[in-house]
């Protein structure tokens, strides 16, 4: 077949590709049984006191200060500018609100001779924290669930079920690196792996959508070879859309501070896995399920030659 370009024989790796698939996989879930997660204080609960500075510290210094006043595993961190200081503290029975942050704030001016000041304190009950790890896991698995349903009415049930798996390894592969590198899981992590099944959902969506419409079109040729064509077709407008996203997101991880830094290394993690993931676990997939010509093409009666223009007067 000669489609005007060289057609980029994909689907020759597809085996090696699923193995490599699975092994992350099996990989991702050891990972998370044994590190578990890093929950962040919107999950567990506990204190977030915003504090600013005369001048800037060392966030080190203030940590270990905090440590030896015994406060637990103190999280210091800046955000704004380097004057600005956010210190997160685990749940702690006796010790919230404006008494916990009058402690926190005598220990910071008496290490760094200064006259800090309070700005907000926000505390954050454990009751709380974990509706919000049930919410958010509900939320995931709804979005899942709601795609299982639009992609089964809008495609062969072969090509949804490969979509619906791939999302699916997505999400678990880079769960399982956000618990590899022990990031901190908030609320907004959570609105970053959402964004990624979103993302990944349309990548998923536009290469199956040209299958779909190469099978009606080509009236010559396997489903690997037309499989490979649509990869083909798909794959400068795939290569545009990641880099361009994937560079945006990095220039949020290198300058957003530490508050994006969750956000955009969840954002980097799950365009590079979706990406790959389009052709080598949703497209693959449904050549391994047995997706054909017939399956694409609605069962009607055609008269031979229907599809072709006239050539009487």
């Amino acid at each position: 077949m000669n489609h005007g370009r060289k057609v980029v024989d994909f689907m020759r790796w597809d085996t090696l590709a699923f193995i490599i698939s699975g092994l992350l996989l099996i990989i991702s879930v050891a990972i998370m049984g044994v590190r578990g997660f890093n929950w962040g204080l919107d999950f567990t609960g506990g204190t977030v006191i915003e504090i600013n500075l005369e001048n800037p510290t060392d966030l080190d210094v203030m940590r270990e200060s905090l440590v030896k006043a015994g406060f637990a595993e103190p999280q210091v961190q800046n955000f704004g500018s380097s004057r600005d200081v956010m210190v997160r503290m685990s749940p702690n029975e006796g010790n919230a609100g404006q008494e916990l942050g009058s402690k926190v704030l005598a220990v910071i001016n008496d290490t760094t001779q200064q006259h800090a000041t309070v700005k907000r304190i926000e505390f954050v009950g454990p009751t709380v924290g974990s509706d919000l790890a049930t919410a958010g896991g509900m939320a995931l698995l709804s979005a899942l669930i709601a795609i299982l349903i639009y992609i089964g009415f809008r495609f062969e049930w072969r090509l949804a079920l490969g979509t619906v798996l791939a999302l699916a390894h997505d999400v678990v592969i880079t769960m399982g690196l956000l618990s590899l590198f022990h990031v901190e899981i908030d609320l907004t992590i959570v609105a970053s792996l959402m964004s990624v099944i979103g993302y990944s959902l349309n990548d998923k969506i536009v290469v199956s959508d040209r299958i779909r419409e190469n099978f009606r079109k080509i009236r010559r040729g396997s489903s690997y070879d037309i499989t490979n064509v649509s990869l083909t077709q798909t794959l400068s407008r795939t290569i545009i859309t990641s880099a361009t996203t994937l560079a945006m997101v990095m220039i949020l991880f290198v300058f957003g501070g530490e508050l994006l830094k969750g956000f955009s290394l969840t954002m980097l993690i799950g365009i590079t896995i979706g990406t790959i993931s389009s052709i080598y676990v949703s497209s693959a997939l449904a050549l391994k399920l047995g997706m054909k010509r017939e399956h694409m093409i609605q069962q009607k009666v055609e008269k031979e030659g229907a599809d072709q223009p006239s050539i009487l007067p």
